[in-house]
């Protein structure tokens, strides 16, 4: 049998989903991600797990390293070679900040189902330009409550 969530579980994962929703949002409409969502989730996230884990939530801080280095690093290279942004600051903060939420081991199952699903949809509308956040947010928001309620 199940247990059913705790308050706190359940006010944390609103309080997620209404950050994410913001950035999905914002990011369809701008095509960017606001600093301030993102800063918001790598404090949170990096709090809950200091408090759950009792010290430094060393798996957290090396995701927030990680995830935000792989995707400025792709960025970065994408740039370097065709002289267009192609995966923006704001999706490297975001993978930074699920980093901070799920530790360094969601990253890369995350990133996978991200990539899929945007895949998928850009090829299904023939999009070629298409806001990235969104899908990172379903992904990241996806795997926390796997994480948490599982």
């Amino acid at each position: 049998m199940i247990a059913p969530p705790d308050a706190v579980q359940v006010i944390i994962t609103l309080w997620l989903m209404v950050i994410l929703g913001w950035i999905s949002f914002w990011d369809i409409s701008h095509l960017r991600i606001p600093d301030l969502a993102n800063g918001l989730l790598v404090l949170s996230g990096l709090s809950i797990a200091a408090v759950t884990t009792g010290g430094w939530p060393i798996s957290q801080l090396i995701g927030l390293t990680i995830g935000f280095a792989v995707f400025a690093g792709l960025g970065e290279v994408y740039f370097r070679r065709t002289g267009v942004d192609g995966l923006g600051l704001g999706d490297a903060k975001l993978l930074a900040a699920a980093g901070a939420w799920l530790g360094w081991a969601a990253l890369p199952g995350l990133v996978a189902l991200s990539a899929l699903s945007a895949l998928s949809y850009a090829l299904i509308l023939k999009r070629q330009k298409l806001a990235f956040g969104p899908w990172l947010s379903a992904s990241f928001l996806l795997q926390w409550c796997v994480q948490t309620f599982t």
